[in-house]
Parts: C-alpha cells; sequence; structure tokens
C-alpha cells in the first residue's frame, strides 16, 4: 500500500558509487599494465578479388571452334564455361604512363612583373575609356538600327512603282479572222476614206 499523505513513488532506486555507466572495454580499461603486456595489433583485411567482366572475345572464338551457331547455342557455351578477363590487363601498373611533352614545366608560372611606367601614366585607365567608348558608339548604331522603319509595300510601291499595263480589248478568238458579212458604204473608196481618218 502507499504511503499515507505522500504520492506514489515510481522511480527505481540508483546504483550506489562504485557503479560504472556504459561498456567496458578491456583493451583501456588495464591502463599501463594492461599496454605493455599485450599487443592488441588491427587484423590485415583479405583484399576481396574483384568481379572481372567476361573476356566475350575468348569465349566467343571458342563458340565458334565448337560448332556453336544460334543464340542459344552461344548463350550455353557462355553459361558452360565462364571465361574471364585476365587481371594484368585492368592493372595500373601495366598501362601506359600518359604522353607529356618535353618542354613542359610542373607547377605555377611565374606571375609577370608590375609594369611601372605604365601605372604611372595611367595606361589602364585610358585603355578602360576607350573600351567604354567603343561599347556606347556600338549601341547606339544598334539602337538607330532598330528605330529606323521598315520599308512597307506601300513605300516600296511610291519608290518603284510597278509598270503601266498596256490595256489589250478581248477577242473571240473564233471570230477574229472572219471578214465582214455586211458593207454599209457606197462603194470601195467611201470605205478607205472612213478608214484612213
Amino acid at each position: 500500500q502507499a504511503e499515507l499523505g505522500k504520492p506514489q513513488r515510481n522511480c527505481n532506486t540508483l546504483p550506489g558509487f562504485d557503479f560504472s555507466y556504459g561498456l567496458y572495454i578491456r583493451s583501456t580499461d588495464g591502463g599501463v599494465p594492461e599496454a605493455i603486456g599485450h599487443w592488441n595489433t588491427v587484423k590485415p583485411r583479405t583484399a576481396s578479388v574483384p568481379n572481372m567482366p567476361r573476356d566475350f572475345i575468348t569465349m566467343n572464338r571458342g563458340a565458334l571452334k565448337a560448332g556453336c551457331t544460334t543464340a542459344r547455342e552461344f548463350n550455353l557455351y557462355y553459361k558452360a564455361k565462364d571465361i574471364r578477363c585476365k587481371d594484368e590487363e585492368y592493372s595500373r601498373f601495366n598501362r601506359c604512363p600518359p604522353k607529356i611533352p618535353a618542354d613542359m614545366t610542373y607547377g605555377v608560372t611565374t606571375r609577370p612583373c608590375t609594369p611601372l611606367y605604365d601605372l604611372l601614366q595611367h595606361k589602364y585607365r585610358e585603355l578602360w575609356m576607350e573600351q567604354q567608348r567603343a561599347l556606347t558608339a556600338a549601341q547606339r548604331a544598334e539602337k538607330k538600327k532598330k528605330d529606323k522603319a521598315r520599308d512597307t509595300r506601300t513605300t516600296l510601291l511610291r519608290k518603284q512603282p510597278l509598270p503601266a499595263k498596256e490595256e489589250s480589248f478581248w477577242h473571240l478568238p473564233h471570230l477574229e479572222k472572219v471578214g465582214p458579212h455586211l458593207s454599209t458604204f457606197p462603194d470601195h473608196d467611201a470605205r478607205k476614206k472612213v478608214f484612213s481618218a
């Protein structure tokens, strides 16, 4: 039963003063005698053998010698004789060293000395001012090109009008070579006189 007039306790009792929290490590908790008396060295790791890629050139040659012709026979041959590439081909020691030119210098190139004469003459300022002037002139020329109005069809026709078409009367093609059936002139001379006028 709970004590009268006191709240109920929900906590555990703590261990004594000689109790140590955490893990007990033998190699470090032994002190100097432990360190002198034991040789705790790291065990060498065994190098994992890399999974080399398949040597398809050798396998294809062998499959052809065995008489394989279809893709299924080739796959069965690959499963039966799985030949991998040799490690020496992929070794970094057997690779050719990179070709470097004879006159190549390693390291950072020496910085050229500061031209004090140019600094005293303010040459760099003048160069910058010339560049700015050229840039401004180029921007103005580009703006003028943009502001110029483009020619429309109306303005082009005003400058170069189209040639006037010659008016030709339309005649029926089957009536062009037919002579007149009626003659209202009294004689041939009167007809000539009228047409000459």
